[in-house]
This record gives C-alpha cells, sequence and structure tokens, in this order.
C-alpha cells in the first residue's frame, strides 16, 4: 500500500455489517471511514467528508446502493469518485448491471474482512490510474 490512502464512505443498513467493515477497513486495513446507515444520510452529509471512495450496499431501503450512487454522482466534486457496490446478490447478470451503474466493482456478501483493505486500496489506485491515463 501507498502512504496516500482513500477516504471511504460507507454505506449499509446492517448494522453488523457497518462494525464488521469498520474493523476490516480501520483496524485491519488502516483507512479512515466514515458511515452511514442510510444513503440519505450519506449524500446529505459527504460534501463536509470529502471521501475518496464510495464502498455502498446495494438493498436497503429508503433509497437504496444504486440511486445512493447516482445522487452522489449528481454532486460536482463527486462526479468521478470510485464505488465499489457490496451485494449478496450476485449473479453475472447482478454484477453486470451494477457495474452499468458506475461501479468500478461489486463486493460479495460475505466478504473477508481480513482481505477487504486491501482490495478497496486496490480498486482505488486502479481507478486512479486510469483517470490519470485518460
Amino acid at each position: 500500500m501507498t502512504n496516500t490512502l482513500p477516504k471511504v464512505l460507507h454505506v449499509d443498513d446492517d448494522l453488523d455489517i457497518l462494525e464488521v467493515s469498520r474493523l476490516a477497513l480501520e483496524t485491519v486495513g488502516g483507512l479512515e471511514v466514515v458511515q452511514f446507515s442510510s444513503g440519505y444520510k450519506a449524500v446529505e452529509n459527504a460534501t463536509t467528508l470529502h471521501p475518496d471512495f464510495f464502498l455502498l450496499d446495494v438493498m436497503m431501503p429508503g433509497i437504496d446502493g444504486i440511486e445512493t450512487l447516482q445522487k452522489l454522482r449528481g454532486i460536482p466534486e463527486f462526479s468521478g469518485t470510485p464505488a465499489v457496490f457490496m451485494t449478496a446478490k450476485a449473479s453475472p447478470d447482478d454484477i453486470a448491471a451494477l457495474l452499468e451503474c458506475g461501479a468500478v466493482s461489486v463486493i460479495k456478501k460475505p466478504f473477508d474482512p481480513m482481505t477487504l483493505a486491501d482490495e478497496i486500496v486496490d480498486l482505488w489506485q486502479n481507478s486512479r490510474q486510469s483517470i490519470a491515463a485518460a
């Protein structure tokens, strides 16, 4: 990992997933993580938090992960922020549809807490390289 690590905005309505993810990303991976249990709260607070990366659950009450991402993308400073969806519904068709919504990847639940941070950092670095090359 490099010295520069992304600040992750994580949204999931499952409090257990939020806790495991926080431990995986902060304690194991050394990342800064800001979490919300609803897409509304994430969108409402994103501009004051300046995240570098979005980690979004797909199925949530209120607004789902796809709509959350659309709303975040509507904020100019986040138009190119890399996003990853986390979901238990991970058939090839489901994954393809989520990638078409603008995600750089899809992480299947259950995920491995010991490798989650490395996976996020790799995806973030790859997306930064893609932007720099464009």
